[in-house]
């Protein structure tokens, strides 16, 4: 017999929630194959099974609260499932059918089936993610289009429900938590531990912190233009696609060098200044926005970058991103510009002093050397914090970034 734990947290996380389990208890497993997801304050974690054999008993179930390294299931390794235990629900399933088959053929009528039990069946079969969405927003799962195999609901059904013609969906206590009345439909559900975690930390940072945002605007022209000569001889070379985001983190990093309050952290009433460059690139997913950080970006090629944050991405849509993945960074960089935003004051991600927000690439009319042209320009903001960087720094740190973006064999020739 051997203990399935959950993993040891950092010390930022207090402790996680069990938000699904993928096997029940007596049912036989591989090595690796997944036991049960626990969500903190920051991702969601897996717990794998140690070798093969059966998971004998669930000791913590969804919605329960783990600590780090605390029991949570009990695994018998080497162990095969009972074969009878198995075979028995489909012999249940024969048995109950054939009363009622005989008794109408004894009436001299045409044998029919059993009463249908399908409800319940669904029910059973409906996954634990399911049913836990469905005790939170008090949606029924048999009131929504499944996109699943065979019209089964899946956790994104029921995080974005579309409910069946003729639906109204009541919560345990009879009253309405959705209805659908045409296009007028409406949920309630509950925050998600990383949405609220998210909620704290913005709200804590614009309390916590005298924040201010200086703007500025650069001419991506050159940068496109470079992208647009190389990007075919780049991808081949390295294998991955050339974007604008790798340049970003080497001119913010070259400008960090320059500004060193930029690159540091408040602890307490001491400043700590970093001798190290860990930038964190905002990525959207369907939980909400993470910031996975990039190591040493000094020591980075543009190449790294691109193959390292495309990695992110992915693992960002898959929910795979590590605690590892998110721990610390001296700075970070959103991109609000993929979604169109023109202009925003991105808020600080405390320790942290400062923020870099790109914006959308527009054509807009210049003033070049006494004439007017039309140039792909973008809004720049950096959000600091005033206590600790003064306008001065940050407003000369913008202008490094915008001078490098502008040209850059500045980097290429450490100018």
């Amino acid at each position: 017999m051997a203990d399935i734990k959950a993993p040891v947290f950092p010390e930022s996380v207090a402790d996680g929630t069990i938000v699904e389990w993928h096997v029940a208890e007596g049912q036989q497993v591989n090595r690796d194959d997944l036991l049960a997801e626990i969500e903190t304050d920051k991702v969601v974690l897996e717990v794998v099974a140690p070798d093969d054999g059966v998971l004998t008993k669930i000791v913590k179930q969804v919605d329960d609260t783990v600590l780090s390294d605390e029991l949570i299931a009990e695994f018998e390794a080497g162990a095969s499932a009972d074969a009878s235990a198995e075979e028995a629900p489909a012999a249940d399933s024969d048995q109950s059918t054939a009363p009622a088959q005989e008794k109408q053929a004894a009436d001299g009528g045409e044998p029919v089936q059993a009463t249908d039990k399908k409800g319940e069946a669904d029910h059973k079969d409906q996954s634990p993610a399911v049913r836990k969405a469905a005790k939170e927003s008090g949606v029924d799962p048999k009131e929504v289009e499944g996109s699943g195999r065979g019209g089964r609901v899946t956790k994104t059904d029921m995080a974005n429900p579309t409910l069946k013609s003729d639906s109204s969906i009541k919560s345990d206590s009879g009253r309405p938590v959705a209805e659908s009345m045409g296009e007028r439909t409406e949920k309630r559900v509950p925050m998600t531990r990383l949405r609220k975690r998210v909620a704290e930390r913005l709200l804590s940072a614009s309390q916590d912190t005298a924040m201010l945002t200086t703007f500025n605007e650069v001419n991506m022209k050159p940068l496109m233009d470079m992208r647009a000569k190389y990007k075919e001889k780049f991808e081949k070379r390295h294998g991955v696609r050339l974007g604008f985001m790798s340049l970003f983190v080497k001119a913010a990093t070259e400008a960090l060098k320059r500004f060193p309050a930029v690159n540091a952290s408040l602890d307490g009433d001491d400043i700590v200044y970093h001798g190290f460059y860990d930038i964190g690139v905002a990525v959207s997913s369907d939980r909400g926005l993470v910031v996975p950080v990039l190591r040493d970006t000094d020591r980075m090629s543009m190449a790294d970058v691109e193959g390292t944050i495309r990695e992110f991405g992915g693992k960002a849509q898959q929910g795979k991103l590590g605690l590892e993945d998110m721990t610390g960074g001296t700075f970070t960089i959103s991109n609000g510009g993929v979604f169109g935003s023109l202009m925003s004051t991105p808020i600080l991600n405390p320790p942290q002093t400062a923020i870099l927000g790109m914006h959308a690439i527009n054509d807009r009319p210049m003033a070049v050397d006494g004439k007017v042209e039309i140039l792909p320009m973008m809004y720049l903001a950096l959000s600091y914090d005033h206590r600790m960087i003064d306008g001065k720094e940050a407003v000369q740190f913008l202008v490094t970034i915008k001078e490098l973006v502008e040209d850059p064999a500045m980097l290429l020739l450490d100018l």
